[in-house]
């Protein structure tokens, strides 16, 4: 028997525009011979739809689309379609089997998330049957997403008389997700001994990317059909008793996917909020030179502006580098210099100010006039600004509240520094878009005489080791001092990173793409007096 998975790219709120796309991918089924068609977690409104599901105008558009796509959908083919279910006994995130143009079964999730960035029981309420139904002579039970991810759901399935489990995700990407979702489903087949299907959505919703990456687990324990990651389209697999045969596609390694990652995230968040293109700042730096790379690859160079806006202590190589870069990428590129305005500034503050000597009130004025400059660039055009910084200076505060992290996007918002540095790395082994002088060059905020970013920081190996320890695995000090790390420099980047949260609430949002990011998953209070490094020496 044939079954078709769509690796579906959906919109949240677009309920039109995904009923369309899984009518479309129903009929290719079934003129493929498909007996099934699985589709993603939420499918008719996209997912994570978050409080829009607490509307009942919402749910009641959703509910409309899926008796619509039934009646509309092939009468031969079992179409599994996501969508939040409201009814007398709640409010579900549910899975409909549509056949014979009607809805034949309703499935509604057990096992709500409520960690990282999920928070389903904040809106949902779970279901505790099984749904089975039968199709070619054999017997299959919807799972979704998070049900495999826990025990319970999927004996119930057995029970019930299953042969196989759908499981329709949303499981959004982080590093090595893939290896973990077939841990998962292995744990799931020692469980209850059922085969799996499991069908992932792919693209990007704000901070959240979903990689797809879909396959099917037999009842052997192989991986006998796995589907691309980063790609849209139909797949098809051939189901036996307890077995498949499939597509095997290769997974990309960790820098490819995390680069891929970035490049779905930004296509999606400037083409989904319908924004004419981009517009950032190029400073002959390797984080904004890695940010125009990026960009280009996802949305096309034509719909890219790069901007140089040189001050006094702007480097000759930072200029040469930047139209170098440009003229490889063939994105628009223009240079404002800075300096009379930043000249105006410091006029009109020389009274409030006198008697102060200079400080970093200076350099961030520098650069508070680059995001005002970049700012009035996206209101006059309709574009995005995509601001550069990386999570080490998300981190650390390292960056300028309303001057480099002015912008609507933050690209490598969860990239740490020296990762930074491998997707340059990476990205030049496809083409060299990114001049080596930029990647061997030490880092520099170039607002004062001779700067470099080890004057403020420790050096980066250092500090983003910390920091992942910190921020990603929630490490005390006196555990990170255990690993081999100074006393004192650990006391102070866990100094930064606390006293930066007030930043980190107005920065913009970026794509995640480690297990614990700048944004829905970790959540500091601003107001704290706790001080975690306070048990060291």
């Amino acid at each position: 028997m044939k079954l078709a998975i769509a690796q579906l790219n959906l919109t949240v709120g677009d309920i039109a525009g995904n009923a369309a796309r899984l009518l479309a991918a129903a009929k290719e089924a079934h003129a493929a011979g498909a007996a099934i068609l699985v589709t993603p977690e939420m499918s008719i409104c996209g997912y994570p739809a978050e409080d829009l599901v607490l509307r009942r105008d919402f749910t009641a558009a959703c509910d409309a689309a899926v008796k619509q796509l039934a009646v509309d959908a092939p009468p031969g083919l079992a179409l599994i379609v996501g969508y939040p279910e409201c009814s007398n006994e709640g409010l579900f995130n549910a899975a409909a089997l549509l056949r014979g143009g009607q809805i034949e079964a309703v499935y509604r999730k057990h096992h709500l998330p409520n960690h990282s960035v999920f928070d389903e029981r904040r809106v949902f309420d779970s279901g505790d049957a099984p749904c089975v139904f039968e199709c070619g002579g054999l017997r299959f039970a919807i799972n979704i997403c998070g049900d495999i991810w826990e025990a319970g759901p999927a004996t119930r399935a057995m029970r019930a008389g299953a042969d196989w489990l759908l499981v329709p995700n949303a499981s959004p990407y982080h590093l090595n997700k893939e290896r973990e979702r077939v841990a998962v489903a292995r744990a799931r087949l020692v469980e209850a001994g059922l085969p799996l299907v499991y069908a992932n959505l792919v693209g990007g919703q704000d901070e959240l990317v979903f990689d797809g990456a879909s396959f099917v687990l037999d009842a052997h324990d192989a991986v006998v059909a796995q589907c691309p990651a980063w790609q849209a389209g139909m797949f098809y697999v051939e189901i036996d008793r307890d077995t498949a045969t499939g597509p095997q596609h290769a997974l990309p390694d960790e820098d490819a996917a995390v680069y891929d990652a970035l490049v779905l995230a930004v296509r999606d968040y400037v083409g989904k909020n319908g924004f004419a293109g981009v517009h950032l700042g190029l400073s002959g730096g390797i984080d904004s030179a890695l940010t125009l790379a990026i960009a280009a690859d996802a949305i096309g160079p034509d719909k890219v502006h790069a901007v140089m806006m040189p001050s006094d202590y702007t480097a000759n190589i930072s200029v040469e580098d930047s139209r170098d870069m440009v003229a490889r990428l063939g994105v628009k590129y223009s240079e404002i210099a800075i300096r009379p305005i930043y000249d105006a500034f410091v006029a009109q503050l020389a009274g409030e100010f006198a008697g102060r000597a200079a400080d970093t009130t200076e350099e961030n004025l520098q650069a508070r006039t680059r995001g005002t400059l970049l700012m009035a660039l996206s209101n006059k055009f309709g574009t995005l600004v995509l601001t550069t910084g990386n999570k080490s200076e998300m981190g650390t505060g390292y960056a300028t509240l309303y001057g480099d992290m002015a912008g609507g996007f933050a690209v490598l918002k969860d990239v740490a520094k020296t990762r930074v540095y491998r997707l340059a790395h990476y990205r030049n082994s496809r083409s060299a878009v990114i001049p080596q002088r930029i990647i061997d060059r030490p880092p520099s905020a170039e607002l004062r005489p001779d700067q470099t970013d080890q004057d403020s920081l420790p050096p980066y190996e250092v500090l983003d080791a910390i920091l992942e320890a910190y921020v990603e695995r929630d490490l005390a000090a006196r555990e990170i001092v255990a690993q081999g790390f100074d006393a004192a420099t650990v006391r102070r980047v866990i100094r930064m990173v606390d006293l930066a949260e007030y930043k980190r609430r107005q920065a913009p949002p970026g794509p995640r793409i480690t297990p614990r990011n700048f944004g829905k998953d970790r959540r500091y209070p601003i107001t704290n007096k706790y001080r975690p490094e306070g048990d060291l020496p």
